[in-house]
C-alpha cells in the first residue's frame, strides 16, 4: 500500500504586513475586513475556507479585497486578503488566488454597483435550509421585518463560475440588499462593510427562526402583509437613508480587539 506524500502547511508567520506598503485607505478598510471575517467566523456562519467577502477599496475604486482560498476565516488577517481589478486579476504580490466561483459574482457586484463597498456570502445551515423551501423566507417575527421587502431570489444553476450566471444574479439581486440563492446559500451587500453584516445577521436569523419554528409541527402565526410594512416603515423613520448596522459593527470590532488583535497583522 503506498503512501501519500505529506501536504505542506501553510504558516501565518510568513505573511509579511502590509501597513507600510498601501495607502492608509486601504489599510484601514483590510483592517475593517479582516475583522468581518473573524466577526463571521464568531458567529459561527463559516468554518472552513470555502464562501467569500469582498470590500471596495475607498481610494482605488476599482479595486476590491478579497479572501484567498487558503485560509479559514479565522485566519484572515489584514495582509493575507487579495486585491484584485474588476476583471478578476489578482493585484497582490502573491501566488494565491481566490475561489473562482466567488469571484465570478462578488467581482460582478463590485464591477456594476458603484454604490456597494462590501458583499458578502455565506452558507449558514438555516440559510441553506430555508433555499430550499419552496416558499422561501417567510415572516413570524418583529426581527425578521428587517428584511421585508430587501429580500430577492435567485434559482441554483450549478457552481457559480460561469460569466453569464454573475449577470443573472446581479440581474435577480435588482435595488435589494439580501438575497436567498436557493437550494445555496445566503448573499448580502451593504454600501459599507457594516451594512453588509447587519444584513447577513438579520437575514441568519430570520431563517433560524423559520427552520425552528417549522419544526415544532405546532400551527404558525405568519404576520400580516400590512403589519410588516409597517414595521419597516418604523425602522426605516430611525435610520432613514443612511447604510445600517454601524453601532453593532463598532462594538464587535472593540470586542475582537480585546480579546483576538492577530487580524490586524
Amino acid at each position: 500500500m503506498g503512501v501519500g506524500m505529506a501536504t505542506s502547511v501553510i504558516s501565518l508567520q510568513e505573511e509579511v504586513s502590509l501597513r507600510e506598503r498601501v495607502s492608509e485607505a486601504e489599510w484601514e478598510t483590510r483592517l475593517q475586513l479582516a475583522a468581518a471575517f473573524r466577526i463571521c467566523y464568531s458567529r459561527g456562519w463559516n468554518s472552513s475556507t470555502a464562501n467569500h467577502m469582498t470590500a471596495r477599496v475607498p481610494d482605488e475604486p476599482e479595486h476590491f479585497l478579497m479572501n484567498a482560498a487558503d485560509f479559514s476565516w479565522d485566519e484572515i488577517t489584514a495582509s493575507n486578503l487579495l486585491k484584485l481589478d474588476h476583471n478578476g486579476n489578482v493585484l497582490s504580490d502573491t501566488d494565491r488566488k481566490p475561489r473562482p466561483a466567488g469571484l465570478n459574482f462578488h467581482s460582478a457586484i463590485q464591477r456594476e454597483m458603484s454604490h456597494i463597498d462590501c458583499t458578502l456570502h455565506l452558507h449558514p445551515m438555516a440559510g441553506v435550509v430555508v433555499s430550499a423551501m419552496k416558499e422561501g423566507l417567510m415572516f413570524f417575527d418583529q426581527g425578521s421585518c428587517s428584511v421585508y421587502g430587501q429580500v430577492s431570489y435567485h434559482d441554483f444553476e450549478g457552481i457559480a463560475e460561469e460569466a453569464d450566471e454573475a449577470l443573472r444574479i446581479l440581474a435577480d439581486l435588482g435595488d435589494k440588499y439580501t438575497m436567498i440563492m436557493r437550494n445555496h446559500g445566503l448573499l448580502t451587500i451593504g454600501r459599507t462593510i457594516a451594512e453588509a453584516i447587519a444584513y447577513m445577521g438579520r437575514l441568519v436569523r430570520a431563517c433560524e427562526t423559520q427552520e425552528r419554528l417549522l419544526a415544532t409541527n405546532s400551527t404558525a402565526l405568519p404576520l400580516s402583509k400590512e403589519v410588516c410594512e409597517f414595521t419597516v416603515s418604523q425602522l426605516a423613520g430611525r435610520s432613514g437613508n443612511l447604510p445600517i448596522g454601524d453601532t453593532d459593527w463598532q462594538a464587535a470590532y472593540r470586542r475582537l480587539v480585546r480579546q483576538d488583535k492577530s487580524f490586524m497583522a
